[in-house]
């Protein structure tokens, strides 16, 4: 139990509703409709497969770091409660899931599929050479709703209202990731850690932010005028718009009501998707 209790913490679960949302919005929107049971499971374990191995790798190249932080040294890796051998042995089986998953989907997923662990690899290390880090957490997430597309396709053609939800994951979640760096302000200037916020101070990066998730709402409602035409989907939009809205008006601060505001923005572009497809 205490060894599948440091699991949970390590891997932090609620996490994936991050990723699973728009993951299943852009495969929705492929399908136009339903898909079968059989894809369903696949792509809800591909997803949570590379994420358990995302975060994990995040958690040992970050391990030093970590233990450094007041924020983050009792995190399982510094403080001794998980080993680095029970952590490479995670980060393994999450991608050898994600990988069985999409030999199982099809030939093209499985052509592709080391490309997000290759993001996934390289996004933790950006922080120690470059400010624009957050913009590859960004990246690296905004590959979720192009996989859900290709998962029902296998095909690029017509993707386009895909590559819309993911450009606005990327600028949703780069800006989720530039508040979230404001936590760590000062440390990251003592270590020596690269963040915009780091670099130009809280206000100015907050600024970015509330830019990026600006653009990011305009996504959606260009994905909106693409897609759909339905009156009802347009109350999951502006739900997202609000909930955008309120990251700011906490004034970027960071605890456990900013990380459900973000899980509910996940879900209200997922219900965004399927009102636009279904209701009138």
């Amino acid at each position: 139990m205490t060894f599948l209790k440091n699991l949970s913490g390590f891997l932090r679960i609620e996490h994936t509703f991050f990723s699973l949302p728009v993951i299943f919005a852009g495969a929705f929107l492929a399908a136009g409709g339903i898909f079968s049971a059989r894809l369903f499971v696949l792509i809800v374990l591909a997803g949570t497969g590379a994420r358990t191995a995302a975060l994990a790798l995040n958690r040992i190249f970050d391990r030093e770091i970590d233990r450094e932080n007041p924020r983050t040294e009792k995190r399982e890796l510094p403080s001794g409660k998980m080993s680095m051998g029970e952590a490479v042995a995670v980060a393994a089986v999450g991608a050898l899931l994600y990988f069985v998953c999409a030999y199982l989907i099809c030939p093209l997923v499985l052509l592709l599929s080391p490309i997000p662990l290759v993001a996934f690899t390289v996004y933790p290390l950006m922080k120690r050479f470059t400010s624009l880090c957050h913009f590859g957490v960004g990246l690296s997430l905004a590959l979720g709703p192009l996989g859900g597309w290709l998962a029902v396709r296998c095909s690029f053609e017509e993707m386009l209202p895909a590559v819309v939800l993911s450009v606005f994951t990327f600028l949703w979640i780069s800006g989720f990731d530039i508040i979230y760096a404001t936590a760590d302000e000062e440390f990251d200037r003592r270590r020596g850690i690269y963040s915009l916020v780091a670099r130009f101070g809280k206000e100015k990066a907050l600024s970015v932010s509330r830019i990026s998730h600006l653009l990011s709402f305009v996504s959606l409602v260009f994905l909106y005028l693409l897609s759909f035409r339905g009156f009802l989907a347009l109350l999951p939009l502006l739900l997202c718009g609000y909930l955008l809205y309120l990251e700011h008006r906490s004034f970027g601060q960071v605890d456990s009501a900013f990380f459900r505001t973000n899980i509910l923005i996940g879900f209200a572009v997922l219900f965004f998707t399927l009102a636009g497809i279904y209701l009138p």
